[in-house]
């Protein structure tokens, strides 16, 4: 099923428990095809859905900003990569850079990122649902759900596979 942005955190604080139970699970012991399983669910999901019609992981979050980041985006926006912080971000608890505001500033009306070629590694990679090594990337996993569409459908996916691979019936 696909949800819009504004019903995601409802549906994944009803899932709560289940959810989180089945991705502490799958990081403690994954299975051999866990990135193949991923993968294909991660592609069933964005042949569905077009992030241009949602956008609200550029609207709610903000990146992480790392060095060559920033080098990257000062450069083409023209600014020296101090001012580039100084206009644009903030250093949180943990040390890292992330963006002052949101929604993302070079998020247009359109959905259209207006640095996409040249937007932060940690954009270029969301939603974290297509990678080598997915268990390290499970802790990401309910948050993401409660922002991007396709997260929650790719998780939903999982768990429905997971439950008839062991005759059992869904909670939810």
């Amino acid at each position: 099923m696909l949800l819009s942005p504004s019903e995601l955190p409802l549906r994944v604080k009803q899932w709560g428990k289940p959810l989180k139970a089945m991705l502490l699970k799958l990081k403690a012991k994954p299975p051999k095809d866990l990135d193949e399983i991923f993968g294909k669910y991660h592609n069933e999901a964005f042949k569905k859905i077009d992030c241009l019609d949602c956008g609200n992981c550029c609207k709610t979050t903000s990146p992480m900003f790392f060095d060559k980041d920033i080098e990257r985006l000062s450069i083409a926006l023209k600014m020296k990569p101090g001012a580039f912080i100084e206009k644009y971000l903030f250093m949180d608890t943990d040390g890292i850079y992330a963006l002052k505001s949101a929604p993302c500033p070079f998020l247009g009306n359109d959905n259209y990122c207006h640095v996409y070629d040249d937007r932060p590694k940690a954009c270029r990679d969301y939603p974290h649902t297509n990678h080598r090594k997915m268990h390290t990337y499970l802790h990401l996993g309910a948050k993401n759900a409660e922002i991007c569409p396709a997260v929650f459908n790719i998780l939903e996916k999982l768990e429905e596979s997971i439950i008839e691979s062991q005759g059992m019936k869904r909670k939810i």
